[in-house]
């Protein structure tokens, strides 16, 4: 016997569903009029997306402060997919041109080429923790790609779900860009409709139920995931640079970054100066008492908060450990004293705690990260050409910086993604128009020759197959 309440979900579900399944519906049949085909087309809804979202940048930066306590600097990161327009703008002609493919002597006469093609209604389900940025971002990629969509943003930061929504809305036709808000409900019913592509940006854990989704589909995916991303920090470091570089990396966002540095990996030779070095870093950075610092965010919620506190004592805090429910504050903090198996080394942090681990012997300290998943990104700071290389060619990662932390994800020309459990595809720059496009391959012969060395019957041809195949 269904309750009352369950009556209620069944029925608000269905209600979802139906509107779910009306939009794609629309979707489709725009999509069927080839108008998104159309350079022109993509280039002037591009344009009207970067207008859109220049005239809201208050609203954008005034959201992610009301839901990450984010500094107002910290928080214009969240127009970063201006760039992205930026780039498909100058760039689209040229990625959507089909490409000359060279071909083999028994194909004469003819040509061939590939072209890349829009693949039709695209999902994006975006995150929390860049709750702006990394929903509209992939839109570009498919916009760019002439695909329509369907965006999902993070319930969880509600004012920046409000922003992605709004702007959606006044900026497109639904039947071209769409926007459904809501809970897992939500999600949960777009992920049980067919999709052309489904974009998802969060944790392994949801991934996997996204996959699984997409799988009842045959939906090919792109998964942004997350890690524990390692930092090595080797003897020949400059450590006044990898201090600074690894405490705003850590810390940016309050460590709600899936590319943060997650724990880091230290020579025991000069463990001590650059533990001094972070200190150093964390005091420049926030002052005495970040709690009333304007440059330190804040936790997303209460139920994160309480996560990330019950890691505190994985190891002995040398900086930080503080905290204030009641602000969602929890301080800058640097663990050691941090054995391999403890809480804190289990999964992903995805807050501002930093365990250090050091090392004697840095193939075991190589051993340590190659017996986790591959992560997100790997960090190297070495002065050392060979070091560098050796970090980089024994292990595996999605992207990987030399003496940085974070910054790659700001470089267009570079794929972003992950490898293994850390995600699936990759995006930002020309990555995110292939990202969303099927690139088809194409044959065209010439009917005023045709020779006869394929057809039946074959007779005495073996010795010429034999020979278009190199073996005579």
């Amino acid at each position: 016997m269904v309750t009352i309440t369950q009556q209620a979900t069944a029925d608000f579900t269905a209600e979802i569903v139906a509107e779910i399944v009306a939009t794609l519906d629309r979707q489709r049949q725009f999509f069927a009029t080839g108008q998104t085909r159309d350079l022109d087309f993509r280039i002037a809804q591009l344009t009207k997306l970067k207008r859109a979202i220049q005239e809201r940048q208050g609203a954008i930066v005034a959201a992610v402060q009301q839901d990450l306590g984010r500094p107002e600097y910290e928080a214009y990161f969240e127009l970063a997919a201006l760039t992205e327009i930026d780039g498909a703008l100058k760039n689209l002609k040229t990625w959507a041109k089909p490409r000359r493919a060279p071909l083999l002597i028994d194909q004469w006469p003819g040509k061939a080429w590939i072209e890349p093609q829009p693949l039709g209604v695209a999902l994006i389900i975006g995150p929390w923790n860049y709750p702006i940025s990394l929903a509209i971002s992939p839109l570009v990629g498919a916009i760019a790609a002439g695909n329509c969509a369907i965006v999902k943003p993070s319930e969880v930061a509600p004012a920046s779900s409000a922003v992605v929504a709004q702007l959606i809305r006044d900026t497109f036709d639904p039947e071209f860009v769409a926007v459904f808000e809501g809970d897992a409900t939500t999600s949960q019913a777009l992920l049980a409709c067919k999709f052309d592509h489904i974009f998802f940006t969060g944790g392994t854990k949801i991934g996997r139920v996204v996959m699984e989704a997409a799988a009842k589909n045959l939906t090919p995916v792109t998964l942004e995931l997350g890690g524990k991303s390692p930092c090595f920090v080797t003897a020949d470091a400059n450590l006044a640079i990898a201090a600074k570089r690894i405490a705003w990396g850590k810390f940016l966002n309050a460590g709600q970054t899936c590319i943060a540095p997650d724990y880091l990996l230290v020579d025991r030779a000069i463990a001590p100066a650059l533990l001094e070095g972070l200190k150093g870093a964390i005091a420049e950075f926030y002052g005495s008492d970040p709690a009333s610092s304007a440059d330190y965010g804040r936790i997303i919620n209460e139920r994160q908060f309480d996560r990330l506190v019950s890691l505190l004592d994985s190891g002995r805090p040398l900086v930080g450990g503080q905290h204030n429910r009641g602000d969602r504050y929890i301080a800058p903090t640097i663990l050691t004293e941090v054995a391999a198996d403890s809480p804190v080394m289990a999964d992903e942090i995805f807050g501002p705690i930093l365990p250090v681990i050091l090392y004697d012997n840095l193939d075991q300290a190589i051993a340590q990260v190659n017996s986790r998943p591959k992560p997100l990104a790997l960090y190297v700071f070495s002065e050392d050409k060979t070091t560098q290389r050796y970090l980089l060619d024994r292990t595996s990662s999605g992207g990987a910086c030399i003496n940085e932390t974070i910054m790659h994800v700001g470089c267009p020309s570079l794929p972003f993604g992950g490898v293994g459990d850390s995600g699936i595809g990759s995006y930002h720059g020309k990555a995110s128009f292939d990202t969303f496009s099927h690139h088809r391959s194409v044959l065209k012969k010439a009917t005023w020759l045709d020779l006869d060395w394929r057809y039946a019957p074959y007779g005495n041809k073996v010795a010429t197959i034999k020979k278009l195949l190199g073996m005579g």
